[in-house]
């Protein structure tokens, strides 16, 4: 499962999501990301290989919070 837009570090996406940005997520061809409560994550996108992974805490399929 992956966030949109594409972080390249789980720092990023962190102050992203600290600064309001609103970030989403998805899961090509592995079905659906819960709308709200936990997820897991990976980034950066394919092709680039994954460097970080993170739980998040989703509300109505907006990420609020990175763990």
């Amino acid at each position: 499962m992956y966030v949109d837009p594409n972080f390249k570090t789980k720092k990023a996406l962190k102050e992203a999501v600290a600064a309001g940005q609103q970030v989403r997520l998805f899961a090509p061809g592995l079905g659906e990301p819960k709308e709200n409560g936990t997820n897991y994550v990976e980034g950066p996108h394919f092709p680039a290989a994954h460097s970080w992974y993170a739980e998040v805490q989703c509300k109505d399929g907006v990420v609020v919070k990175v763990k």
